[in-house]
C-alpha cells in the first residue's frame, strides 16, 4: 500500500521552509521535497524525528492510502 503524507501542509501551517527544517533534522532539502511529493517514504527513524519534530504523532503525519477512514 502506498504511503501518503500531510508534511508540505504541516510544515507551512508551522512557517517552516524546507532548508530549516532539513538544516535541523540533518538531512537534505532534496529529501524534505521527495517526502513532500510522495516519491520516497521516509525510514522509521525519520518518520519519528519528523513527527518529534513537530511535535506529532506519526499517524497525524503519514498513513496507509486505503486504510479505512483514510481512502
Amino acid at each position: 500500500m502506498p504511503v501518503e503524507n500531510r508534511l508540505k501542509e504541516v510544515r507551512r501551517n508551522h512557517k517552516v521552509t524546507q532548508l530549516k527544517m532539513a538544516e535541523d533534522l540533518q538531512i537534505t532539502r532534496q529529501t524534505i521535497i521527495a517526502i513532500e511529493n510522495n516519491k520516497y517514504n521516509p525510514s522509521l527513524e525519520l518518520a519519528l524525528k519528523i513527527s518529534a519534530y513537530f511535535k506529532m504523532s506519526v499517524e497525524a503525519l503519514f498513513t496507509l492510502k486505503g486504510e479505512k477512514g483514510n481512502e
